[in-house]
């Protein structure tokens, strides 16, 4: 079975090409400047060098029909026929309360995509125009949503009900969601199958550090707690995302400054984070790690930071789930800062938790490095969300 995996943005749309027998990624690639001057194609097959197409996209339909007429391409395609292609799986970030798990793509589905516009309103809308694209250049072929809020949808009200009154809940659908959560899903069952954890040992703490972050907690796969919230901008400072501030900041500079809310999330979400701690010199953590080495001490500072926050999560999930069985890192910064890393765990040395040098500097693939005598087992475990919304479209097409 072949499933083409779709990740539609506003102006680009990321795709792979996965045979579910061996679950090998065939062909990839992305669509850039969708309805910009200046758009194209670049399509990856392994072992084969890069095709790069400059031509106009002014729609998400002929981006998905440029995808297709690359996979059948007789120099650089992969298969003889569309019709190879058995499913398509399509990253969605929002399902709102009504998704707590994928679903199979009818109109009741796409409407469900739909409401949730509000809540995700430069994504829903994008993952909405990718899936009518496969519509219409394949049609019968069958379409499923995977969400990202998903695995937040394990949590109970406890952990997921904000503090306000309950009529917003009601009738907006306020409450806390959790993204990255494809990420956390199969990070967690990766670690359970590949640590090999009995049943009753089953607490995991999923570090998803990159320029955009999340914890997670679960308990046999089943999320305890999240630390994104309704919108991705609640939890850990990120790499322009302030992550948590009181709610009083807000009010004070749009007061101050005479600005607009609009203004302030704009501010929050793109101009903070690690980018406003290191003085605007970069919102990259590797340029941060650069300039640190050199002396920049604003540098240190937003390294620093986001440490401290990602440390203090942590601790908070171990005491939420009454103790901890693994903690896995993953993505950008997660699989490939060994120091990070190294420096994050040394705050729980108190639990006994021990780093193997050696191992924590191996990158790229599944790994343990944590000592044989810690008392927790520590892991990199690089994330895979397309083919998580691979097997999910098998599963449900």
């Amino acid at each position: 079975m072949k499933v083409l995996v779709i990740n539609a943005g506003s102006s680009s749309l990321k795709y792979q090409l996965i045979d579910m027998e061996n679950e090998s990624v065939i062909a990839k690639g992305l669509c850039e400047r969708i309805g910009i001057e200046g758009s194209q194609l670049t399509h990856k097959v392994p072992g084969k060098e890069d095709w790069v197409q400059v031509n106009p996209m002014p729609t998400h339909e002929t981006a998905i029909n440029m995808v297709l007429s690359a996979l059948v391409d007789k120099e650089h395609g992969v298969i003889a026929d569309i019709k190879e292609i058995d499913a398509v799986g399509h990253r969605v970030v929002h399902g709102g309360s009504k998704c707590a798990e994928s679903i199979k793509i009818d109109e009741e589905a796409k409407a469900i995509i739909k409401e949730c516009f509000d809540l995700a309103p430069l994504h829903n809308p994008a993952n909405l125009m990718g899936i009518e694209a496969c519509e219409a250049c394949m049609p019968g072929v069958p379409n499923v949503a995977v969400f990202d809020t998903s695995f937040g949808m394990g949590m109970e009200p406890a952990a997921y009900r904000y503090a306000i009154p309950e009529e917003y809940y009601d009738k907006y659908q306020i409450r806390r969601y959790g993204f990255h959560g494809t990420s956390h899903n199969f990070v967690s069952h990766e670690t359970m199958a590949f640590a090999e954890l009995p049943e009753d040992k089953r607490r995991i703490v999923v570090c998803h550090l990159g320029n955009g972050s999340s914890i997670s907690a679960s308990i046999n796969g089943k999320c305890v707690d999240t630390s994104m919230g309704l919108t991705p901008l609640e939890g850990l400072l990120m790499g322009t995302r302030s992550g948590d501030i009181d709610p009083a900041v807000l009010q004070f500079i749009m007061n101050h400054d005479n600005i607009s809310i609009d203004e302030m999330l704009n501010i929050l979400n793109k101009k903070s984070g690690a980018l406003a701690l290191s003085g605007n010199l970069s919102s990259d953590f590797r340029d941060l790690s650069d300039a640190e080495a050199k002396g920049d001490e604003k540098a240190k500072l937003a390294l620093d930071a986001f440490k401290h926050r990602v440390t203090k999560y942590i601790g908070a999930y171990i005491a939420a789930m009454g103790g901890v069985d693994a903690i896995a890192f993953t993505a950008g910064i997660g699989e490939n800062d060994k120091d990070m890393r190294a420096e994050i765990m040394g705050h729980f040395a108190y639990l006994g938790i021990k780093i193997d040098p050696e191992k924590n500097s191996i990158r790229g693939k599944n790994v343990e490095i944590s000592t044989e005598d810690s008392a927790v087992r520590v892991f990199v475990i690089p994330t895979n969300e397309e083919l998580a919304i691979a097997r999910e479209t098998v599963r449900l097409a």
